[in-house]
């Protein structure tokens, strides 16, 4: 039975329910249906602020790729073990998140449809990871060191996912923390 919406949060409990049933049964499982008994409104709400499957697909990946970025805090790491906790906690705490992302990045390989926006999704967590280096003073070779570091930080989420040791997880994550810090040239002299 569909529930009464508030005004304006039909679109987030639609995208949120897509991110969770895809992470759950991968694309094969989401159907309108099925989206809207998990948000607990009328199936006719999907068409409504999407139209077709594919944008929504696009607005929940948009959407969990921000709800990635928020939840690492990913701008604000300020040391060595906040960039291992922080990260850890969030693939730890929501791993939907994380299981969605990469259902729809296998999907794009399949289906040329899918690669606008897991492209977007792999620019924006560039753009994120080469901004939290510029905040935190590095100096170094910018575009090459924050398309490294995500890539190691893309592999260790899906390692984790696959469910490899979390302390081997943090040992890595404190490597590439080393090796950022190893990579940033020397201070010039004022």
């Amino acid at each position: 039975m569909a529930r009464t919406v508030v005004y304006g949060e039909g679109r987030d409990l639609l995208i949120s329910a897509t991110v969770e049933i895809v992470a759950e049964k991968g694309l094969r499982g989401l159907t309108f249906r099925a989206i809207a008994e998990r948000a607990g409104v009328n199936n006719s709400l999907i068409a409504h602020h999407f139209g077709t499957r594919e944008a929504l697909l696009a607005a929940a990946l948009d959407w969990a790729v921000e709800q990635s970025i928020e939840s690492t805090d990913l701008l604000e790491l300020a040391s060595e073990e906040a960039f291992a906790d922080t990260l850890l906690a969030a693939i730890t705490d929501r791993p939907e998140l994380q299981a969605f992302q990469y259902e729809m990045i296998l999907e794009a390989r399949r289906n040329e449809r899918y690669r606008p926006p897991v492209l977007h999704l792999y620019a924006r967590y560039h753009e994120v990871v080469a901004e939290s280096l510029r905040r935190h003073g590095y100096d170094g070779n910018l575009e090459a060191t924050a398309a490294a570091t995500f890539a190691a930080m893309d592999g260790l989420v899906l390692q984790h996912m696959a469910g490899v040791d979390r302390s081997a997880l943090r040992a890595a994550l404190h490597r590439v923390w080393a090796a950022i810090a190893q990579d940033q040239p020397p201070a010039r002299p004022l």
